[in-house]
């Protein structure tokens, strides 16, 4: 599959696989700051993408920030439509009172393409039974 990418400054960086079997591909940043817990820093990317209908583009944060220096995407999952046309952004917040320090030109995040079909929404009176019924939070660990 081929995405359309415009650069929409020369700085901007092309997102990359690290690796053959990378799940992701690398989203680089072009902000310079300092992220602290309270103080989340938007990071601009430069880039712009054309995602095919029936697609999106999933944009998560990277793990190693996440599992190793408490760093997210403040919106957790940033969803990019398949009609958007404007620049990706990446807000990135801290978990921790540690600073995190933002360098442009470094990995600030990871994306793919998830299909995304378009769902008819119908109300109706019943929904079919399951075993699980109405079984909320933890009942299935029971």
């Amino acid at each position: 599959m081929n995405i359309n990418i415009k650069k929409l400054v020369p700085e901007a960086r092309i997102p990359t696989y690290a690796t053959d079997g990378s799940g992701c591909f690398d989203i680089y940043g072009l902000t310079d700051g300092v992220v602290l817990a309270g103080h989340p820093l938007k990071c601009s990317t430069g880039l712009a993408f054309e995602i095919p209908p029936g697609w999106v583009m999933e944009v998560y944060s990277r793990s190693g920030d996440g599992f190793n220096r408490d760093v997210r995407l403040a919106n957790c999952v940033g969803i990019i439509d398949s009609d958007y046309r404007g620049e990706l952004f990446v807000k990135l917040t801290g978990d921790s009172g540690k600073p995190f320090e933002v360098k442009a030109g470094e990995r600030i995040a990871q994306a793919k393409l998830v299909e995304s079909p378009r769902c008819t929404l119908s109300v109706v009176d019943e929904l079919s039974s399951t075993a699980r019924g109405e079984g909320g939070l933890g009942s299935t660990g029971r």
